[in-house]
């Protein structure tokens, strides 16, 4: 079994930045990739970023391309989310998950319960 566990959301001004980590626990990550969701309120969740267990590779959609960035420790066994320029649409609980390399959450074996990113304007 793995555990995680997010930190580091909070309240910021539109424009303002944001680092979410996400530490693992109870077994290696090993070979999992690691991924990021968000899910607003009254809406599905939605992809935000994924990496690979080597972290060779990357993966964004549009909507957050060129203003987040994934990355990941495995000595600390945990992977990180760099939120810049932020807006107030990115407002949404953010979710880490552990499981394949994917843009899509049935993907993902195991989630943390989620930290909340509030965007004011």
């Amino acid at each position: 079994q793995v555990q995680l566990v997010e930190s580091g959301g909070g309240l910021v001004q539109a424009g303002g930045s944001l680092r979410l980590s996400c530490a693992a626990s109870g077994r290696t990550l090993s070979p999992y990739a690691m991924g990021w969701f968000r899910q607003a309120p009254g809406k599905e969740r939605s992809f935000v970023a994924a990496i690979t267990w080597s972290g060779g590779s990357t993966s964004y959609p549009d909507s957050v391309k060129g203003r987040f960035t994934i990355s990941k420790d495995n000595a600390k066994n945990t992977v990180y989310l760099q939120m810049n320029s932020l807006k107030p649409e990115d407002t949404a609980v953010y979710y880490c998950a552990a499981g394949g390399y994917s843009h899509y959450a049935t993907d993902y074996h195991y989630w943390g319960q989620g930290t909340q990113v509030t965007v004011s304007s």
